[in-house]
């Protein structure tokens, strides 16, 4: 499975889905333009000590992103995607996951570019909220769509008892730029 942000701008969401990857053991990819830094200390900060652990690959923009998911799986990236959307789909609670999905999300203040939502409109994915409410706010989002997908596709959840030992690098002054792999 894979987690795509698309021209995030706040660098506190960005670290926030980073530390969730760290977590999961999911790779996160950054669709530019980015709205900070990967120098920002807001997002090293939000990140924790965790970012040695963060797989990150930055791409220039969405069409590098899906030439370089398309070569992870052997099934065509469009039936892999699911892009979340504040207006319309289907409910995540009844969406369809599987190990390859990749799980697109959009900018906090503009969401997924109408494009890539009217070609891929079957794949859209919605979080169910109150009427009068506009939008969840995007780390919350991208926290609640990884775990949901990842059981909903049978994928092994992490094994945590509830004890904590540091990674071995935590220590170190890893920043995100220091992290990225990939095409950028």
């Amino acid at each position: 499975m894979e987690v795509v942000l698309v021209y995030p701008q706040i660098p506190h969401n960005t670290g926030c889905a980073a530390r969730l990857t760290a977590a999961t053991g999911l790779r996160l990819h950054l669709v530019e333009p980015l709205g900070f830094s990967l120098e920002d200390r807001y997002l090293k900060r939000a990140g924790l000590d965790y970012w040695p652990q963060v797989e990150l690959v930055v791409h220039e923009n969405w069409h590098a992103a899906a030439e370089f998911l398309s070569a992870t799986s052997e099934r065509p990236l469009a039936q892999r995607l699911r892009l979340f959307s504040a207006r319309g789909g289907t409910s995540l609670f009844e969406t369809e996951f599987d190990e390859d999905s990749v799980l697109l999300f959009g900018s906090e203040g503009d969401g997924l570019p109408a494009a890539l939502l009217d070609e891929h409109g079957a794949q859209r994915v919605y979080i169910p909220i109150q009427p009068g409410v506009r939008s969840l706010n995007l780390a919350n989002v991208v926290c609640l769509g990884v775990y949901t997908a990842l059981v909903r596709a049978g994928c092994p959840l992490p094994v945590n008892d509830g004890g904590y030992t540091a990674h071995p690098q935590a220590a170190m002054d890893v920043r995100p730029a220091g992290r990225v792999r990939g095409p950028s």
